[in-house]
């Protein structure tokens, strides 16, 4: 018999069940995402899942974090944090979906609960421990006050860090688990989190001319005060201004404004000035894209551009320092750099990243949680989508040998010690704005790189990204890391016939994850080629594959 108390449940449960038994949902790669007035239930299923997956680990604190990111404020959001900061693992996706699509009866969401403890031979014997945090929108407090509810009816110890970004949350619960290991991650808080960025960057750029102030996008949310806060720690290591850093005002959370604005709409967001030679970063909660105007002409450098540059300043400093990685056989070889891209990289980069660098390129479907997985099969793995979403990872065995080596010149020296300080700098648990920030700025000035020269590496392919709404996201099937579909029957052939048309051409399509619309990414060797090739799929699309809606005026027959 389970060991939780079933009235106990019965009796937190009653405010937040589910009013309307037909609504469905469905855990993907960001959590739940949705309209935050449908998400009470769900976020109380959450709570719920938590407490299984800390006794799942003995213990362990997980994290939940409710935010929707670049989503409208309207939109919020839940998901789930691993004990090392990593995102939930896939098997316990459905159950997530399956204990919130229960949550119309307190005797269906204990069936559940107790099926996926059976499943799980799960301890009820064992403490739970939850942290969990939120972003600035309006709803988010009501959405924790429910999570904490389903939590302590099954006995747990939560702790509520309150307005937290995404990866400071997943920094804290690594750090708290990590915390009697032999390798603690940090300090658990707030301040940790700013000490330890700040106090790498320093370190890296020490004695170097600084940068020009650059100036950065909060998109009016939770990113605008943690960025001020982390400037106090910086000083006057990093000279930036503020944009978009309303957080008080309703409405105005990511409107025209923030890093998926300025990727898609590939232009200057709202309350923000760019003159001519300033050098700017628009970000969100989880982005960062650099824009530059040196030469009068609006210029991004995004996840791509971000992904080169790590990529090569890491073998730069490891040839330097004559980096050797000890073996599980014994032998001492080179550090094992790989790049970890999506089908969204631009073909550019791809061709220097293997040409030019001469670094292996791996590609996953679109997904942080596959480009983490595949990255951690490399010493060092970079994975940047190209929406700026990403990370770099070192091995356990690229922390030692960067820790045990010994320069043999001041230059060698220098180099160990800024790959030392590149692991504090670069986020381990996930991607993080903040720190990719400070990443880029970091290897900007240690190289004294402008944009401009570090924009000149490679030059993209003209791409565009269009939506179609459709009635069902799932007849939509992608294979081949996202590159092609098998479903619906026909679509892909008629895709690749359109592709043929134009020079240097490559056309995916594929479904969101969260609505019913799918993605249409397109690049060719020209803008009016790669607008045509876009624009005459996603009229292949709608007229064909189930289009909702009216039709839009710029999608071709």
């Amino acid at each position: 018999m389970p060991s939780y108390n079933k009235a106990a449940l019965a009796a937190a449960f009653a405010p937040h069940a589910l009013a309307n038994a037909s609504t469905r949902f469905q855990y993907g790669t960001a959590g739940f995402r949705m309209d935050a007035s449908l998400l009470d239930p769900v976020v109380f299923a959450v709570g719920l899942l938590a407490v299984l997956r800390s006794k799942s680990h003995r213990g362990s604190t997980v994290g939940v974090m409710i935010t929707a990111s670049h989503n409208p404020e309207y939109d919020n959001g839940v998901k789930l944090v691993e004990p090392l900061g990593e995102m939930l693992v896939q098997s316990w996706e459905a159950y997530a979906t399956e204990l919130a699509n229960a949550t119309s009866s307190v005797e269906a969401v204990a069936s559940v609960l107790e099926s996926i403890a059976a499943k799980e031979n799960i301890d009820w014997s064992q403490p739970a421990n939850i942290v969990v945090a939120r972003d600035t929108r309006p709803s988010g407090k009501a959405l924790v006050d429910s999570l904490t509810d389903a939590a302590n009816s099954l006995g747990a110890d939560v702790k509520d860090y309150g307005l937290f970004t995404t990866p400071q949350l997943h920094y804290v619960v690594r750090c708290i688990n990590t915390a009697n290991s032999d390798d603690p991650y940090g300090e658990p808080t707030e301040n940790g989190y700013y000490e330890k960025l700040a106090g790498a960057f320093k370190k890296i750029t020490d004695g170097l001319p600084k940068l020009s102030p650059l100036i950065i996008d909060g998109a009016n949310g939770i990113g605008a005060p943690a960025m001020e806060k982390l400037g106090k720690y910086l000083g006057d290591s990093f000279a930036f201004s503020l944009v978009n850093k309303d957080t008080v005002s309703r409405g105005i959370l990511n409107f025209e404004c923030g890093a998926d604005f300025v990727k898609i709409k590939q232009t200057l967001p709202r309350g923000s000035e760019l003159k001519f030679g300033q050098r700017a970063l628009w970000k969100s909660i989880e982005t960062v894209i650099d824009p530059m105007a040196t030469d009068g002409t609006f210029k991004l450098l995004d996840g791509d551009k971000i992904a080169t540059l790590a990529a090569s300043f890491i073998m730069d400093l490891a040839k330097q320092a004559n980096i050797l990685v000890t073996r599980e056989d014994g032998s001492r070889q080179p550090l094992n750099i790989g790049l970890v891209q999506t089908a969204y990289a631009n073909g550019s980069s791809t061709a220097y990243v293997k040409g030019t660098l001469q670094v292996p390129v791996v590609f996953t479907p679109t997904g942080v949680k596959h480009l983490h997985h595949a990255a951690e099969e490399f010493d060092v793995g970079v994975y940047f989508e190209a929406n700026g979403h990403g990370t770099v990872l070192f091995s356990k065995a690229a922390i030692k040998s960067f820790k045990t080596s010994v320069g043999s010149t001041p230059a060698a020296a220098r180099a160990i010690e800024s790959l030392k300080s590149l692991t504090d700098l670069i986020n381990q648990a996930v991607g993080d704005a903040l720190s990719d920030m400070l990443l880029v700025e970091a290897v900007l000035t240690y190289q004294q790189k402008s944009f401009e020269t570090w924009n000149s590496d490679y030059t993209d392919l003209p791409s565009r990204q269009e939506k179609v709404k459709v009635a069902h996201r799932g007849d939509f099937v992608p294979i081949k890391a996202d590159t092609e579909l098998s479903h619906p029957e026909g679509l892909q052939a008629k895709i690749d016939a359109v592709v043929e048309t134009v020079s240097l051409g490559r056309c995916f399509v594929r479904p969101s994850g969260t609505e019913d619309i799918v993605r249409v990414y397109a690049e060719a060797a020209t803008r009016e080629e790669t607008d045509r090739l876009a624009f005459t799929v996603c009229g292949i699309v709608f007229d064909g594959y189930g289009g909702v809606g009216e039709r839009p005026q710029n999608f071709l027959p």
